[in-house]
C-alpha cells in the first residue's frame, strides 16, 4: 500500500437544513475575486448543483468527503479509514472511522431545543454508537443573535418534562449573546439550542445522535411535525450542568504569528493559529491532525512540492508526515483539531509560557 506521509485535502459534504442559509459567506462565497483581481462564481464545485437550497451544514470530516490530492484521491474518509486504519486516523482510532466529526454551522432560524447523550448511554440505547460532547467557536454572529444554553438553576426534570409536554422548553433555558471568537463547551446532558444568525465551527465525537425536547412546531419534508425524544432526553439532561461559555482566551505569540488553546477533552482538542508569516510543523507521529481555515489563503509546502489552501479547506495530516510549512500568501487564521493529550498537549506548554493553573483548567475539561 502507498505510504500516507503527506497533507491531504477533502471535500467537505453541503447539508441542506430548514434552518439554513443560501449564502455561506464568508467561508464559501458565491463569488471570489482572485489576488489578480479576476471575478470567479462558484469557487466551491460541491455547491453545484444545491445554489438554492438552505445549507445548514457543511461536514468537514463527514465519511463521504471525498480526498481531492495524493494518494487517496477520489477516495471517501470512510473507505480510507476502512483501509488504512491506524495509517490514517492514528493510533486510538476506534472502530475504523474517523475520530472527530468537524462542521461548519450557518443559520437562519432556531434549531431545535436538544440534548445528547454520553457513551454510557449510547452504547446501552443506540446500538452501540458513541455518545456526542461537542464544542462550538463562533465565528461571526448578527447583533441579535442568541443561543439557549443550560437549564435555569433550580430547575427540576419534572419541570423540564411539563415544558416538553407544553412546547416551551426554551422558557427553561438559560440565554446569551454570543461574540465572535467565543468558545462554548458541550458537555453530553446539557440542553442547548443555537439561535439565527451564527457562523460557527463545531467539533465533536463522530457521532450525531440528538435527542429533541422542543422543536418549536416546525413540520418536516413529510410535511409533519418532527418527532420529539421526551424519556430518552430526560434520561440523558443533566439539570446542574453550568454553560461552559465564553472561556478564557488563551494566545500564545509565534514566529508565525499567533497560537490560541481554544479548548481541550479527551475526545478533541482545538486551536486557533493565527498565520502571518511562514510556518513550520512536524509531523503528528501517533495520531492524525487536522486544520480548517477560517480566512486567508497559501501553500502547504511539502519537500516534493506544494498544494493551495484557501478560505473553507479542511485538511489532514496523517501520523507518518514528517515535516510541512503553511506559507499563508494572504494573512489568515485556521482551526487545527485533533484527540489531545491533554497534560502534554495543552496542560504543560500553557504552564511552561506562564499560563495559570487556573486558567489552563477553564479550558481543559478532563
Amino acid at each position: 500500500m502507498p505510504k500516507l506521509d503527506s497533507p491531504l485535502q477533502l471535500s467537505p459534504v453541503l447539508k441542506p437544513k430548514i434552518w439554513g442559509r443560501r449564502s455561506l459567506a464568508p467561508l464559501y462565497p458565491d463569488q471570489w475575486t482572485t489576488r489578480r483581481g479576476r471575478t470567479v462564481s462558484i469557487r466551491y464545485p460541491q455547491r453545484k448543483g444545491l445554489e438554492e437550497e438552505r445549507i445548514g451544514e457543511v461536514w468537514l470530516t463527514d465519511d463521504e468527503a471525498v480526498f481531492t490530492n495524493g494518494v487517496l484521491a477520489g477516495m471517501s474518509l470512510a473507505q480510507a479509514c476502512k483501509r488504512y486504519g491506524p495509517e490514517l486516523c492514528g493510533e486510538g482510532a476506534a472502530d475504523g472511522r474517523f475520530p472527530i466529526l468537524a462542521k461548519f454551522l450557518f443559520t437562519s432560524d432556531w434549531l431545535s431545543v436538544q440534548v445528547h447523550p454520553d457513551d454510557d448511554y449510547a452504547r446501552q440505547h443506540e446500538n452501540g454508537s458513541l455518545g456526542k460532547c461537542e464544542m462550538w467557536y463562533m465565528i461571526h454572529t448578527e447583533p441579535k443573535a442568541e443561543i439557549l444554553l443550560g437549564l435555569k438553576p433550580g430547575t427540576t426534570l419534572q419541570e423540564l418534562g411539563a415544558a416538553i409536554d407544553q412546547n416551551r422548553c426554551s422558557q427553561l433555558l438559560q440565554r446569551f449573546s454570543p461574540h465572535p471568537e467565543e468558545a462554548v463547551f458541550v458537555p453530553p446532558g446539557t440542553v442547548h439550542a443555537l439561535g439565527p444568525g451564527l457562523t460557527l465551527f463545531e467539533a465533536e465525537e463522530n457521532s450525531d445522535i440528538t435527542y429533541r425536547l422542543d422543536d418549536f412546531g416546525r413540520k418536516g419534508q413529510d410535511g409533519k411535525p418532527r418527532p420529539l425524544h421526551r424519556e430518552k432526553a430526560l434520561e440523558t439532561t443533566r439539570p446542574h450542568q453550568p454553560p461552559l461559555r465564553d472561556l478564557p482566551q488563551l494566545k500564545l505569540q509565534e514566529p508565525y504569528g499567533a497560537r490560541r488553546f481554544v479548548l481541550a477533552c479527551p475526545f478533541f482538542a482545538v486551536e486557533e493559529l493565527t498565520l502571518a508569516k511562514i510556518a513550520a510543523f512536524t509531523g503528528p507521529r501517533a495520531r492524525v491532525e487536522a486544520f480548517t481555515v477560517l480566512s486567508g489563503e497559501g501553500r502547504v509546502e511539502i519537500p516534493s512540492g506544494w498544494y493551495a489552501y484557501r478560505t473553507g479547506d479542511v485538511w489532514l495530516i496523517p501520523p507518518a508526515t514528517p515535516t510541512y510549512r503553511l506559507v499563508p500568501e494572504v494573512s489568515g487564521r485556521l482551526l487545527k483539531f485533533y484527540v489531545p493529550n491533554l497534560e502534554a498537549d495543552f496542560r504543560k506548554p500553557l504552564a511552561e509560557r506562564g499560563i495559570s493553573g487556573e486558567d489552563i483548567e477553564r479550558i481543559v475539561f478532563a
